[in-house]
């Protein structure tokens, strides 16, 4: 019953590349009916308590999706414009720096959907593939691995019980030197980038439209940070989105060329995904036993690249839990550090690691930008630079 996964991620990584316009037409066709072979089978042939695994997975998509779908809606309603071209490796280094700590605070969604509108413009004459690959890297990503609102995992690690700075304090050293490490082979990349390209120029001027839109924000992320019952999260979330949607000015869309399509596009991958990796998940649950930190360390961020990073931490989470009776105080704190270092940094493997990764694909690509395809972007660009990052982070914390 792991078929309909493995089938679906074979069709993403390769019919895009092949057969592109047919993708197009009919991706939802795929997902949602390797979905439906996964749901059918859980609700018609396993045993009445396997619902109990459908629903779970129905309130995780349902959060999931809500909180992505808020935060492209209310991002969509700000404008930062960029007047001038900012072209420089310096200026784009220090843009992804800044991007990756607001990550932290806007979560990795957010902030994704905020920057990389200006990023594209900032370098629309001279935009290459790595220029979209390390905002996936860096602000999609590692960036948001200090706080529970930066990236999905950490929000479930925070929901289980891990309290809201204990990341910020144990994992501060593996963040920075990932952080660190990012940006230096970026800007490595993009000087030589400048000496093929035209020459640098500064920063000429900028605006920043927020309207409401920076309340509907704070709104949305106080309610992932204050506990609430799972309804009410997604009820407020989804009102912050409506209003935003009406309270703001259709020209402030137009000139961020907003629409639906790439949200819908994400909403519906993401269906299949969670719906076929259920067989996945309920086989981890039963991996406990003798983790070491190196073992979740490799085995969660390897899972949570080809899985989703959040459904990887929580059936770990489990795992490592369980053989100390249960929370925090009981457990080594290495184990945790392993789980949320590799469930973040590893969320970049592929596109579908973690859910900003592929709606900056979608933008990009909506924006007329060729992007790497799923393969390309795991073997030309996540291999050769974010597999010496796992590997130094393994020897220096976690060997």
């Amino acid at each position: 019953m792991m078929l309909p996964f493995g089938l679906l991620l074979a069709c993403m990584a390769v019919l895009p590349l092949r057969w592109p316009g047919w993708w197009e037409k009919h991706y939802a066709k795929l997902a949602l009916g390797f979905a439906a072979v996964t749901v059918g089978y859980y609700v018609f042939v396993l045993p009445p308590a396997a619902l109990q695994t459908v629903r779970h997975t129905a309130e995780d998509y349902a959060g999931f999706i809500t909180l992505i779908g808020s935060l492209y809606v209310v991002s969509g309603g700000i404008n930062l414009r960029v007047l001038g071209t900012q072209r420089g490796a310096g200026w784009n280094t220090l843009f992804l720096g800044l991007g990756g700590l607001a990550s932290n605070i806007l979560g990795t969604t957010g902030a994704s959907m905020l920057l990389i509108r200006p990023w594209l413009q900032m370098n629309r004459s001279r935009i290459a593939a790595h220029h979209i690959v390390f905002f996936i890297f860096i602000i999609s990503n590692v960036g948001g691995g200090l706080t529970p609102m930066g990236d999905p995992p950490l929000l479930v690690g925070f929901m289980e019980g891990v309290p809201f700075w204990w990341v910020a304090q144990h994992c501060w050293p593996m963040w920075l030197v990932s952080l660190a490490f990012l940006l230096a082979v970026f800007y490595f990349i993009d000087r030589r980038h400048d000496t093929r390209a035209q020459p640098a120029s500064g920063l000429e001027s900028a605006s920043l439209y927020w309207g409401w839109n920076l309340v509907f924000l704070a709104v949305i992320v106080a309610s992932v940070a204050v506990p609430l019952p799972p309804l009410i999260r997604e009820g407020i979330m989804v009102l912050a989105a409506i209003a935003s949607y009406f309270l703001t000015s259709p020209s402030v869309y137009a000139a961020n060329e907003f629409n639906f399509r790439p949200i819908i596009e994400v909403a519906i991958l993401f269906f299949g995904i969670f719906a076929t990796l259920m067989p996945a998940l309920d086989r981890l649950h039963n991996v406990g036993g003798n983790l070491t930190p190196g073992r979740v360390y490799w085995s969660a961020g390897t899972l949570s690249a080809f899985l989703d990073s959040a459904p990887a931490y929580l059936a770990f989470f489990s795992a490592v839990t369980a053989p100390a009776g249960g929370g925090m105080n009981a457990l080594p704190t290495n184990l945790i550090a392993a789980l949320s270092v590799s469930t973040v940094v590893f969320g970049a493997v592929t596109y579908i690691g973690n859910g900003p990764n592929l709606m900056v694909k979608a933008i990009a690509e909506h924006h007329k930008i060729q992007t790497p395809s799923f393969l390309a972007y795991l073997f030309k660009w996540a291999v050769p630079v974010m597999l010496p990052l796992l590997w130094l982070l393994w020897l220096i914390f976690f060997r």
